[in-house]
């Protein structure tokens, strides 16, 4: 992301590429323009919220006309960086690191995994979704060589920190973390959290103590 939306909210720039992604099927769809409401509809935020963090912006859009959609496209690619391409590294080629793999994040042309890393010998050598598979012996050079500067983590839990530590010779500098291990991290590198065993939790619970016509009503309640 640039520098000028370096200050903008934490949470606001969660939702960027939430916003971008559905730019992007609407330019293909051939729309020229969109209002927060309808945004509000597809992304599943509300439109005041929608509103507040485009305004950390500028004015994007225009009252009674709303936002223009390829400009918006065209300038949240480059807030997001979307012309350069990031390199990524995978550890861990388990079940979800294969999937992760195969996957590719193909629907996003700004991330790619170009290299993984397992302690298994039998994998190393080969690929999966076309990327090379490599010994974690070679974590270190192989990250220095290709300059990655963000890996996924996907090893047992156990290995967590372990491999984290070995990237302080290297030039990362984020860490995608599918692990439920909390990791203990240098002040410049930044960790994100993914972990899917507390989000189905946290689904099971909303399911069995809220009502989607509750939150409904209180978005409705919040908006007038």
């Amino acid at each position: 992301m640039k520098d000028e939306s370096a200050k903008i909210p934490q949470a606001t720039a969660k939702r960027l590429p939430l916003y971008y992604r559905y730019l992007r099927n609407l330019y293909t769809l051939g729309k020229q323009r969109v209002s927060s409401a309808e945004l509000s509809e597809a992304v599943k935020v509300d439109s005041a919220t929608i509103r507040r963090d485009f305004s950390y912006f500028g004015a994007l859009g225009k009252k009674g006309y709303g936002y223009n959609v390829k400009y918006l496209l065209s300038f949240f690619s480059k807030t997001l960086n979307q012309d350069e391409m990031t390199n990524v590294a995978l550890i861990g080629v388990g079940n979800l690191g294969t999937a992760l793999l195969n996957y590719n994040f193909s629907k996003n042309n700004s991330a790619r995994i170009v290299m993984a890393f397992d302690n298994d010998e039998s994998k190393v050598g080969k690929r999966v979704g076309n990327v090379p598979i490599y010994s974690m012996n070679d974590l270190k050079e192989r990250l220095r060589q290709e300059d990655v500067t963000v890996v996924i983590l996907t090893v047992p839990a156990i290995a967590a920190q372990t491999v984290t530590d070995e990237l302080a010779d290297t030039n990362v500098k984020g860490i995608l973390n599918f692990t439920p291990a909390r990791l203990n991290v240098p002040p410049n590198v930044r960790v994100h959290h993914i972990d899917l065993a507390v989000e189905l939790q946290a689904l099971i619970y909303f399911l069995q103590h809220y009502s989607n016509d509750a939150e409904n009503s209180k978005e409705k309640t919040v908006k007038s």
